[in-house]
């Protein structure tokens, strides 16, 4: 197997993980699961412990602040049957007995190599990445042509909808009263910016300033900020406190925009909207809504927001599902930061148009890897690609 998942927040993609990670357990081998922050790899392993405990399997967690040597060692002899951990599963020094299967959660958070040195971990092991970044069919085969895909499209039942509504910043002090209150009944709030400090180049409001207006607004509060520039253990610690409920306002940058469940927290406010995609959007829009509380994102745009960005954002009002408003983000900005090896950049297409001849490259993906394995070349990101772009081309021109 090689293949990608995508599924939206909460669809379910853990399970289908703990599935595949328990076929390399029923034959006698290892499974692992590698998650990019500390925090989604404690929560996986939370989830997936008590219910391999109930199977008899063994399950351990491995990151750089649960990193013993007697974990190591469980690993290394196979009486580890599951590891679930951090970029801590590809240090040199960790070794398994015998790797069947390999999951990589939030692919795109970790680097190309990253990747392959889980994967290196053992011989031919098989691979499922998983996304909840909703990625269009076009775009997914444009960048994963090498990697079956898979799709989750529905959520399950009992989710809770959430109500989203667009601002401008002359009514923020309205979004603030209906936080208040809400605080008042027990609920917790992300306010989330856009940049971390005042830039002169960028005009946008930034978290340092944005804390400190926030605590003055909620003096009776217990207000915190979050951002990128903290060290793991700070973030981790505060992350936790949030959990506990012991903050009741958790100003952030998009940091939070992965991995983060508390059931709690159902206000998600965004100060600057206009300036996110739309795919971040609704990625920083599924961390409320998982709880019992009826949840609420407010999308916060400058009074000077041309007509355009305002526009876009009522398309996102007005939109629930991830696909749906990733197919729209990919239309309105196109697809050029998410190709190439950088994450920025224009398509490497010289005639090909992912948004135009979509079916066109199914069938060039599905030739190229023909050709691949006819002449009994070793599979390779680059080489799918690669012959993907000559495909198209060949097809252009005729």
């Amino acid at each position: 197997m090689q293949r990608l998942l995508q599924g939206d927040v909460g669809s379910g993609k853990t399970v289908v993980a703990l599935y595949a990670l328990l076929r390399a357990v029923e034959t006698g081998r290892q499974g692992a699961l590698m998650a990019p922050t500390e925090t989604l790899a404690e929560q996986h392993f939370l989830t997936l412990e008590p219910l391999c405990a109930q199977l008899g399997v063994r399950c351990v967690l491995l990151t750089g602040s649960v990193g013993a040597k007697k974990i190591r060692n469980e690993i290394a002899s196979g009486v580890a049957q599951i590891a679930v951990g951090t970029h801590a599963l590809i240090q040199r020094s960790v070794e398994f007995m015998d790797l069947a299967v390999a999951v990589v959660d939030e692919q795109h958070r970790f680097g190309v190599e990253q990747r392959q040195r889980l994967f290196a971990k053992a011989e031919a092991p098989d691979i499922l990445v998983m996304t909840a970044t909703p990625i269009p069919r076009s775009l997914a085969l444009a960048i994963f042509g090498d990697l079956e895909l898979s799709v989750i499209d529905e959520l399950p039942p009992g989710r809770q909808r959430i109500k989203t509504a667009v601002r401008s910043s002359a009514e923020l002090e309205k979004a603030y009263a209906f936080m208040d209150r809400e605080i008042a009944s027990g609920a917790q709030v992300y306010v989330v910016y856009p940049i971390i400090e005042e830039s002169e180049k960028l005009n946008l409001k930034p978290l340092t300033t944005g804390v400190e207006t926030i605590r003055k607004r909620f003096p009776n509060r217990r207000v915190e900020m979050m951002h990128g520039r903290m060290s793991a253990s700070d973030k981790e610690e505060t992350m936790q406190r949030f959990k506990r409920g012991e903050i009741d306002i958790l100003v952030s940058t998009t940091v939070i925009e992965v991995g983060i469940d508390v059931a709690n927290a159902s206000i998600m406010l965004i100060i600057d909207a206009d300036r996110f995609g739309l795919s971040q959007l609704h990625q920083l829009r599924g961390r409320v809504g998982r709880g019992e509380r009826k949840s609420y994102c407010i999308l916060v745009h400058d009074e000077q927001a041309g007509a355009d960005s305002i526009d876009r954002l009522h398309v996102f009002e007005a939109t629930r599902d991830g696909f749906d408003v990733a197919d729209r983000d990919l239309h309105l900005r196109g697809p050029g930061e998410f190709l190439g090896t950088k994450q920025s950049g224009l398509p490497r297409f010289r005639f090909g148009n992912i948004l135009r001849d979509h079916s066109l490259m199914e069938r060039a993906r599905d030739t190229a890897i023909e050709t691949i394995e006819r002449e009994g070349l070793a599979p390779s990101t680059t080489l799918v690609e690669s012959l993907l772009g000559v495909k198209i081309a060949e097809a252009a021109r005729d």
